[in-house]
């Protein structure tokens, strides 16, 4: 059985920063914008897709993040490992 999770735009963001070993400050200033600016979009304080389109693709291309694959929620969908107890909760349940 194969379940999935969704995952909000803010865990995306920090999700691919941790897995390019990047900080808050190298992706703001990759990007081009403040550190504050940046935060806001890992916070709960704004959503980057509410952004303009400049400031959307420079954070993404930052995070190599394909801005098509983004706009189409390709990454707000992520499969829940086995070893996860989550999954192990899950699988119990009968749907």
């Amino acid at each position: 059985m194969s379940l999935i999770k969704m995952v909000p735009e803010r865990g995306i963001l920090i999700g691919q920063r941790e897995k390019l070993g990047l900080s808050q400050e190298e992706v703001a200033e990759k990007a081009g914008i403040t550190l504050k600016q940046y935060q806001t979009f890992e916070g709960h304080d704004r959503n980057l897709s509410s952004s303009s389109f400049r400031i959307v693709h420079a954070v993404l291309s930052a995070l190599d993040l394909d801005i098509t694959a983004f706009n189409k929620g390709k990454y707000s969908i992520e499969e829940i490992p086995e070893d996860d107890p989550i999954y192990k909760m899950l699988s119990e349940v009968e749907i």
